[in-house]
């Protein structure tokens, strides 16, 4: 197996955060996933508030226009400052090598200032500088953080889009958790981001000593999966591993039959575990239909796992999208408890969401330049008529 070697760019707040809990998650799991890392934000406080993100890991921007505060939510302020410092970020990025590197993962929160207006000044550059994929994990925001964050999200998508491979939405407002504020349900979706992102990585990691994978995916499966651009979705499922049925609990006439009865089972499980990843929470909702490509990764315990299973989910994903390009394969690993389906949707059409945020930055466009006009008419009204400007 080929290791799927990610150089992951924490751009921003949400960016940092998630590149943060990312490293946590590995570090718990005890990972040999290998991948190199920059947090980079206009904030200080931002930077100093990560745990995991080595300090030497931090990049702090813009010092000399915001001061170390943030530009607040002023994306075209982020992609000011990005520009103007983009020979430190290159440099910082060429000082931990990227010689060995399968891809660059740039993840960003797209409705605020500093990873909203950055992200695409520097996947532009990369783009044009390394042979090497550029994907972006964009964050969007929820309707409720107002059109002025849908603005931003569009402008920085519509931007992204020209110099990724591939951009992987998260969509805020489709995830709601009951009972949660919305900065707590903000963390949840970190969660979940990172749980999605493990598991594709897990594509390139390599399996434990003694165990062999029924369908092996590797890193190359993978970037063609995402190869040509567009946008993408992750749906996941997990389900809790069953235990082998234990010899002094079963009659000595049945054990044969309840442990074929299981073996038969476990097939119609896999394939039912990739149904609800595909048809459940994707993290952004969209017509299946209209996917060009899947990929299919399971990860679990290697007693859990089953071959015909996975091909039996490869064909009905085969039947779903509106391309044939459909590749699957799975990781197998003792270190969980749990099966885990992941299925990536790429180059998605239909996204709901989309449509509604091209909406909401036109009515937010509109509002800003009348504010704008308005604004400047007043002003004017202050003063005589009949003084005479300079110029």
């Amino acid at each position: 197996m080929i290791n799927l070697r990610f150089f992951i760019i924490g751009f921003g707040q949400a960016g940092g955060k998630v590149l943060d809990m990312f490293l946590e998650s590995e570090k718990r799991r005890g990972s040999n996933i290998r991948l190199r890392h920059l947090a980079i934000n206009t904030a200080r406080t931002d930077l100093l508030g990560l745990k995991y993100v080595p300090i030497e890991d931090r990049i702090l921007i813009g010092q000399t226009i915001v001061k170390g505060h943030g530009v607040g939510t002023d994306n075209k302020l982020g992609a000011k400052i990005a520009e103007e410092e983009i020979e430190t970020i290159l440099n910082a990025i060429d000082e931990r090598g990227t010689h060995d590197m399968d891809a660059f993962l740039i993840i960003a929160g797209l409705g605020g200032g500093t990873g909203s207006g950055g992200a695409p000044v520097i996947a532009k550059y990369l783009s044009e500088m390394y042979s090497e994929p550029v994907y972006a994990v964009g964050i969007l925001p929820a309707p409720e953080e107002g059109k002025l964050y849908s603005l931003n999200a569009a402008r920085s998508m519509v931007s992204l889009l020209k110099y990724v491979d591939n951009l992987i939405l998260v969509d805020n407002g489709a995830w709601k958790f009951e009972g949660l504020s919305l900065k707590e349900s903000f963390a949840k979706i970190n969660e979940e981001i990172v749980r999605r992102l493990g598991v594709l990585a897990r594509a390139g990691e390599p399996i434990e000593e003694d165990i062999v994978g029924e369908m092996v995916v590797d890193s190359s499966e993978v970037i063609n999966t995402l190869r040509g651009g567009g946008i993408s979705s992750i749906g996941y499922a997990t389900t809790l591993a069953e235990s082998a049925p234990k010899r002094k609990l079963l009659p000595i006439g049945k054990k044969k039959e309840e442990i074929e009865a299981l073996e038969n089972d476990k097939p119609m499980k896999i394939a039912t575990l990739v149904k609800r990843a595909a048809l459940g929470r994707l993290t952004i909702p969209c017509d299946i239909r209209s996917a060009e490509r899947a990929l299919i990764l399971i990860a679990g315990p290697p007693e859990q796992l089953d071959r015909k299973g996975l091909e039996k989910a490869k064909l009905w994903i085969e039947e779903q999208i509106s391309g044939v390009e459909v590749r699957a394969g799975d990781y197998p690993t003792r270190r969980t408890k749990y099966v885990a389906a992941l299925v990536v949707l790429a180059n998605v059409t239909e996204i709901p969401r989309v449509k509604e945020l091209q909406r909401l930055a036109a009515e937010a466009k509109e509002g800003v330049e009348a504010a704008e006009k308005m604004r400047m008419e007043k002003t004017v009204e202050l003063f005589d008529e009949d003084i005479e400007p300079l110029i």
